[in-house]
């Protein structure tokens, strides 16, 4: 699990192509500090795997799943990328509870300055629409992001200034692509109730269970 806060932007150093993968070795310092092989490490949100490292840089695999599912495929070599470590028990959670297994991508459709935020509208698929809501949390290429308000298909976040600087969304411009993860709480919430896409299984959950039970 990871929290959404960048830690530092890397660099893709090298990309290997396999016949359905690929490897990627991306530059960093502070997220090397204590890497072990093995370690877990969000690239652009994305959950990757160390399998080898050096003072300066990591490898990881990126299997064909998830070269189509994001935006990990269209990164050039000299492309700066956001990166995390996985968290701890007990580190502070300051953004939320991101899983690194991204929904989906989304397309920059608008970016307007607001004295000295710029208000970004992203147009998402509908696997990630239905779990935005209004002051809902979102991670956009792993990034924690506060959703400021939502259309059918796009919603709106703001960049202050410190995040525009310390990640790639200050570099984006319209047109380009970003990873997207919705809210896993909302996503565990979708499955436990009736008619919300759980497999055509009804959920004895209900809001008069949770009634009944003190939770409402």
């Amino acid at each position: 699990m990871f929290t959404g806060i960048i830690e530092e932007l890397g660099v893709l150093r090298g990309t290997r192509q396999g016949a359905d993968s690929a490897q990627l070795v991306i530059g960093a310092e502070k997220v090397l500090k204590d890497v072990q092989v093995g370690d877990s490490i969000a690239v652009n949100g994305v959950c990757l795997t160390v399998i080898h490292f050096t003072p300066r840089d990591f490898t990881a695999d990126v299997m064909a799943e998830t070269l189509a599912k994001t935006n990990l495929e269209k990164l050039t070599p000299g492309n700066p990328v956001n990166l995390e470590r996985a968290l701890r028990l007990g580190d502070r959670l300051g953004g939320h509870l991101v899983s690194g297994h991204v929904d989906g991508t989304g397309t920059i459709i608008r970016m307007e300055k607001h004295d000295i935020a710029t208000l970004v509208s992203i147009r998402a698929p509908r696997e990630v629409m239905r779990y935005i809501i209004k002051k809902g949390s979102v991670a956009i290429d792993g990034i924690s992001l506060t959703v400021v308000d939502f259309q059918a298909d796009n919603f709106q976040v703001s960049l202050i200034p410190h995040t525009a600087h310390a990640t790639t969304l200050g570099l984006k411009r319209v047109g380009d692509n970003v990873n997207l993860e919705g809210d896993v709480i909302g996503k565990y919430i979708e499955r436990l109730f009736p008619n919300s896409n759980n497999y055509g299984k009804e959920s004895k959950i209900s809001l008069k269970f949770l009634s009944e039970h003190g939770f409402v």
